[in-house]
This record gives C-alpha cells, sequence and structure tokens, in this order.
C-alpha cells in the first residue's frame, strides 16, 4: 500500500501521495483563505507536515487526516493574517492619535488621517462605535468599559470583535493610508 510505503521512509510512494491529493488539499485550503497564491504556498506547507507527520499516523482514514491537517493549518494562516491586519489598523490609531515634534506639513497630513480614522469611526454601528472608541482611542480596559456600560466583560470582548469583523469587512485599507 502506497501509505505504508511513504510511512516507512519511501520518498517516491510519498510523491504519489501528494500527486493523488494535491488538488484535493488546494481546494480545501482555497475555501479556507480565498486567495489562489496563499492556497498554494499553504498546500506545500501542508504536505511538509502531513510528511513529518506520517510516523504518527493510525491508518484511521488517511483522506480524514490530511484534510483536518489542511483545514487546520489554513485557519491558523487565516487568523495570523488578520491578526496582522488588526495590529496595522491598531498601530496606525495609535500612531496617529498624539502628534509628536512633526514638521507643520507632516502634522496636518496625521490630522488628515486622524480625521479620515473618525469618519469612518462615524460609519460604524452605534454599539460598536462606542466600543472601539473606548478601547483603542480612550485606552481603556474590558473591566472599565463593561463597568461603564453595565455588561459583562465577555459582552465586551464580544462587541470588540464583532466591531473588528465589521471594519474587516466594510472598510479597505486604502482608506488609512
Amino acid at each position: 500500500m502506497l501509505i505504508d510505503k511513504a510511512k516507512k521512509g519511501n520518498d517516491h510512494a510519498f510523491r504519489l501521495l501528494v500527486e493523488k491529493y494535491r488538488h484535493y488539499i488546494f481546494k480545501i485550503i482555497y475555501e479556507v483563505l480565498r486567495n489562489e497564491k496563499d492556497a498554494e504556498d499553504a498546500a506545500q506547507e501542508v504536505f511538509m507536515k502531513i510528511y513529518s507527520s506520517l510516523p504518527n499516523y493510525k491508518k484511521q482514514g488517511f483522506k480524514t487526516w490530511i484534510t483536518r491537517i489542511a483545514v487546520h493549518h489554513a485557519i491558523d494562516l487565516k487568523r495570523k493574517k488578520q491578526r496582522s491586519k488588526e495590529d496595522i489598523r491598531e498601530d496606525f490609531i495609535y500612531e496617529n492619535a498624539s502628534p509628536r515634534g512633526d514638521t507643520p506639513e507632516l502634522l496636518l497630513l496625521k490630522k488628515e488621517k486622524q480625521d479620515n480614522v473618525m469618519k469612518h469611526i462615524g460609519e460604524l454601528p452605534e454599539n460598536y462605535r462606542e466600543v472601539i472608541i473606548g478601547f483603542y482611542i480612550k485606552e481603556k480596559s474590558y473591566e472599565q468599559l463593561a463597568k461603564e456600560q453595565q455588561v459583562k466583560i465577555k459582552t465586551i470582548e464580544t462587541k470588540l470583535y464583532r466591531a473588528r469583523q465589521w471594519m474587516k469587512k466594510h472598510w479597505k485599507e486604502d482608506d488609512f493610508l
């Protein structure tokens, strides 16, 4: 059997497995990432994970096993990408919140950017706007926000998460450059 040969270190057998499942793995990853280039890169990474994990495979359905590896890897990549977008937006808000000893031209540009951000924050639904401004601009803690709004901390976490999702869906990065 091909899997047994690959498990024993037969590189040719593993290459045949890659050929057999590469389109399948690509499609699964693409469904999560929705980006062809990222999906191609991720598929290669998944096959490397499969290769290194082959000794742990317990004959419980190979296709199911590789699917699980591919889905988990794709979800991890998507989360990393989302976190980095959030970090960029957070950095932008923090960097532009208070001007440092810059030239008048730079101060004017920063003011325009800040006005643009505030205009976009005004587009947020009211229940999201309050939590975004409180957390990112006024730098309040979850606890402070929960106390002010008379809700549980988990509610604040949920509102922030949903607000970020809303921003990702409705705002373009170009709006902040």
